[in-house]
């Protein structure tokens, strides 16, 4: 079944990753909610039960291109999914709560907290983009940190990790660039996504049943991948499958 699904959606919705190369120079790196409260193995309510190979192949690219951005001093922005506890993101079950720990980069990125280009910004909520609006003053003016660090660092393109592929990255990936077309950033032309360092939640149609969740709780990881990739594609995204630098 699970097979049989994945051809329909390649064959129906294609997605076709390609290798691509990015300057360095004019590139910034984006890691969307790294932490463990996603990807550490039971570390909570929408943490893996048990060990992913999606999960662990994102977090190791992932760490091995932040240590290439800081090695070339290279801007790289973490999203840190954050809730203050009592307060939920329907319809997630409680997850990332502030002091639980959940809410910390995983051990191999853990190092970016002390990394000087490196920008750490909490969310409370799953699009990234909007999680970056802060208040600038009591009259309802506002500001937003992700098209600032962009601008600040003339970036002309930004490249995606992260978890979860149709969640929480398609949602700022989608954002940035309608914001991009916007002219919010005049610099920023592509917006890549990296497949390989992107993952997403495995819940089949009969685990979901087996824990007493409605049908709609089903989430089967291959599917839901491929269906962010597509959306992302559709749009405008750029989708690698891997990168070369020059």
């Amino acid at each position: 079944m699970a097979d049989g699904l994945m051809s329909m959606l390649q064959n129906e919705l294609p997605v076709a990753p390609a290798p691509r190369t990015l300057a360095l120079a004019t590139t910034g790196l984006v890691v969307v909610d790294e932490v463990h409260g996603f990807c550490t193995v039971g570390a909570g309510n929408l943490a893996p039960a048990a060990p992913n190979a999606q999960v662990a192949r994102m977090v190791e690219l992932t760490a091995a291109l932040a240590q290439r951005f800081a090695d070339a001093h290279r801007p790289i922005l973490a999203f840190l999914d954050t809730h203050e506890p009592g307060v939920p993101e329907p319809p997630y079950p409680p997850h990332c709560e502030r002091g639980t720990g959940e809410e910390n980069l995983v051990p191999e990125l853990a190092w970016l907290d002390d990394e000087p280009n490196a920008t750490l910004l909490r969310k409370d909520c799953i699009n990234g983009f909007v999680g970056g609006i802060e208040n600038s003053s009591h009259h309802g003016l506002h500001h937003n940190k992700v098209v600032d660090w962009v601008n600040v660092h003339r970036l002309q393109t930004v490249l995606v990790t992260g978890i979860c592929t149709d969640i929480c990255v398609m949602d700022f990936v989608l954002t940035m660039l309608s914001a991009r077309n916007h002219r919010l950033m005049p610099s920023l032309t592509d917006i890549v996504v990296l497949e390989p360092a992107c993952a997403t939640y495995d819940l089949p149609s009969q685990a979901a049943a087996d824990l007493g969740l409605p049908a709609t709780a089903a989430h089967p990881q291959a599917a839901t991948h491929h269906m962010g990739l597509y959306f992302m594609a559709s749009r405008g995204a750029v989708i690698a499958s891997e990168i070369a630098w020059n």
